[in-house]
């Protein structure tokens, strides 16, 4: 959040008064404190700072190296029981150099994010392509292009899915036979209906049980679920 050598600016929650110049300030005033006691910007000497919100990590980190004072401003967030940054006081001429820095090598930064996000695109084809083999591997005989199906949606990104757990990317048979199971039950029985009409979850599983083992088995391999 905040160094202990970080000058700390506070958004008040309640109405306050400079102690300095005994300003009534009102509530959500922007107060530094001088050994407990509030004082106004213009008291505290930091009232010719500008505030730069968080958010741009590059800006910000720029803007604090140049600026050769700066003020992290902070807001009692009740929803967290913490105070929580909000930005940074700057100078302005610091702002505006850093400002002009990350305009000069945006281009640069955007290729950069571009051809990660191409290499993790990548890397999760490549995922995707090996835990079909597998599928097809231990289920020889499951219809042309099936394990592709069951690969792309087990392993689909932040689901919490079979194929994003840490077996299923050791490719461990019992980790690639639940993805497996878990298409044969929506796409080879009737579970989904029963559970439109009614059925309870573990009630329609038990009763898509033996269906499930045997397409399991004609597909190449029959563990039961």
């Amino acid at each position: 959040m905040a160094s202990s050598n970080d000058i700390k600016v506070f958004i008040t929650g309640r109405d306050s008064r400079c102690h300095t110049c005994n300003e009534d300030l009102g509530r959500h005033a922007w107060i530094t404190l001088d050994g407990g006691r509030a004082l106004c910007l213009s008291c505290a000497d930091l009232d010719h700072l500008v505030f730069l919100p968080s958010g741009d990590a590059a800006l910000t980190r720029r803007a604090r190296k140049q600026s050769r004072l700066s003020a992290v401003v902070l807001k009692w967030s009740r929803a967290r029981n913490r105070y929580e940054r909000q930005g940074l006081l700057v100078e302005d001429e610091a702002l505006t150099q850093a400002e002009e820095a990350c305009d000069a090598d945006a281009a640069t930064r955007a290729a950069r994010r571009a051809q990660a996000a191409e290499r993790r695109a990548e890397l999760d084809q490549a995922y995707i392509a090996r835990f079909a083999a597998r599928i097809r591997a231990l289920y020889p005989h499951c219809p042309d292009g099936r394990e592709t199906v069951i690969a792309e949606h087990a392993c689909r990104k932040f689901s919490g899915r079979i194929g994003r757990s840490g077996a299923a990317k050791s490719f461990d048979p019992d980790a690639v036979r639940l993805a497996v199971v878990a298409h044969i039950r929506h796409a080879e029985t009737p579970y989904d209906d029963l559970l439109l009409s009614g059925y309870d979850r573990h009630d329609a599983r038990a009763h898509v049980r033996e269906a499930v083992d045997q397409v399991l088995s004609a597909w190449g391999v029959s563990r039961g679920l």
